[in-house]
């Protein structure tokens, strides 16, 4: 079976202004990896609530982050041959991938899908339990891009295994 490559992305805040500040991958191979963006000049909404879950600084990802185009050639590098990744948060997630795309001067070679289309309805019944269970036996580091898309793959494949042995029993 081939897992599916979950993306994540946290982000400035929410709503108008917001940005992106991370993004994260989980791959097929259930490696992952996780680059910090450098804000633009221009990207100025900044929401400390948010800052409290992430526990980003602007100055860091000033410091720390990738440039927006160089982040948007590694997304296609990675994501390019696959053609797809998905997203528990599709709405947010694919907002943010559209301003970092725009800015770097760039279009995507891949698209991202809402992961609510791989779930049975079986999966969607046991997914917010099973992930409070994943991340309580993995000691997950929540709201970091690279960890939550290692959470969503692990839960993924978690649902699979409890949905599949129910049908088999």
């Amino acid at each position: 079976m081939t897992l599916p490559i979950l993306l994540d992305i946290e982000a400035s805040g929410f709503g108008r202004g917001s940005y992106p500040i991370e993004v994260g991958l989980a791959r097929a191979d259930t490696s992952c990896c996780a680059f910090l963006v450098q804000p633009l000049d221009e990207w100025v909404h900044w929401d400390p609530k948010a800052e409290l879950l992430h526990g980003l600084s602007r100055a860091r990802l000033e410091r720390e982050g990738y440039p927006v185009r160089q982040v948007a050639h590694w997304l296609n590098d990675e994501l390019g041959e696959v053609g797809i990744a998905y997203s528990d948060s599709w709405g947010y997630d694919n907002t943010w991938l559209s301003l970092l795309f725009h800015h770097a001067g760039m279009l995507p070679n891949f698209r991202l899908e809402a992961l609510r289309k791989l779930l049975s309805e079986a999966q969607v019944e046991c997914w917010t339990t099973t992930k409070e269970e994943v991340i309580l036996a993995n000691d997950i580091q929540r709201h970091r891009a690279g960890d939550d898309a290692h959470l969503l793959q692990l839960t993924y494949l978690r649902t699979l295994e409890l949905t599949n042995n129910s049908a088999n029993s």
